[in-house]
């Protein structure tokens, strides 16, 4: 077929946009090893999201190589205050959870970073409900009724969380507004110090995310009572919801994601965003995030900003109705 005018045209118009394409594709990011921060310790929900989310960005880039580099402490705010001043180039990164981005700005009184300004939201990579879980050597309840009952006849309802500011303490208070009985929330440093506050029986309870309270229920080193998802878990489809046994408002979850501070070139986070969707929604990507107990999500940049600005709001009113405040 001969080449008219117009198709003459329309080739040298998309030659000409041929370096803009491959500008947008960023050529030659990644070229060197790209570290993800993580704010807790080995072995806790987001640490295990992040080596697997790293395991499938390497394999997408070569093999080049995603160091996670855990800097836990002050319910992850120690990390987030490194991120936030890392180098916008798109080599360190963080996993952000709920409690380091849209609960902290009300939770405490001055924060070492502004979520909103110092960092650049990528994708968020998964939600995860979370598994109301009891030591079944210390409490003798098969469910959420019969836990109530037996707090009711106890000095007073004592839940563990991972940190003041977490998601699982202003849970706490959620659960106790619901089941009218004040609770006294007992914050550990750490993941693991909180699981042996449950085994001890020095708490009553404690809301883990499913992916860390499977592998404890499926060994029956603990029960699980309920699940906070508007599902049940994939991971533990035998626990039923907080709704279906009569707590329809006691829904809530939270969720990981990727961000990179803040001035991070556009078409770096377009590349991340594009590279991190196609890892997650794989096949493999999906069954193992699905096997560690996660909810795979894989959002655009804009739907990840649009999700941290809603949840601010959110986690503002449940903090704002406790009073808490930290330093």
């Amino acid at each position: 077929m001969p080449i008219t005018r117009r198709h003459a045209a329309l080739l040298a118009a998309l030659t000409a946009l041929a370096p803009l394409a491959a500008q947008a594709q960023t050529p030659g990011y990644p070229n060197k090893p790209v570290r993800i921060i993580v704010g807790f310790p080995a072995g806790t929900g987001p640490d295990i999201v992040a080596r697997l989310l790293a395991q499938k960005l390497s394999e997408g880039w070569g093999n080049l190589g995603v160091i996670v580099d855990n800097k836990p402490g002050a319910a992850g705010l120690i990390a987030a205050s490194e991120a936030a001043r890392a180098a916008p180039d798109g080599y360190t990164l963080m996993l952000g959870e709920t409690g380091q981005l849209a609960i902290a700005p009300s939770s405490y009184n001055k924060l070492p970073y502004d979520p909103a300004k110092d960092f650049v939201p990528v994708s968020q990579v998964v939600t995860a409900d979370f598994i109301l879980l009891v030591n079944p050597q210390k409490v003798p309840a098969k469910n959420v009724k019969e836990f109530v009952d037996w707090t009711r006849q106890q000095k007073g309802l004592f839940m563990a969380t991972f940190g003041a500011g977490t998601p699982g303490h202003f849970g706490a208070y959620m659960f106790g507004d619901a089941i009218g009985i004040k609770p006294e929330p007992v914050h550990f440093k750490n993941t693991g110090d909180a699981m042996s506050g449950i085994f001890s029986g020095d708490v009553s309870g404690v809301f883990a995310s499913a992916g860390l309270a499977a592998p404890n229920v499926k060994s029956g080193k603990l029960a699980a009572l309920a699940s906070t998802g508007a599902q049940r878990s994939a991971a533990l489809p035998d626990v039923p919801t907080f709704k279906e046994q009569g707590y329809a408002n006691l829904e809530f979850n939270s969720w990981f994601g990727i961000v990179a501070p803040g001035k991070t070139p556009p078409e770096i986070v377009a590349k991340l965003n594009a590279d991190i969707v196609r890892a997650m929604r794989s096949p493999d990507g999906q069954k193992k995030m699905e096997d560690a107990g996660f909810r795979v999500t894989g959002t655009s940049a804009q739907e990840f900003s649009n999700i941290i600005a809603a949840d601010t709001r959110t986690w503002g009113k449940a903090v704002a109705a406790t009073g808490f405040k930290a330093d």
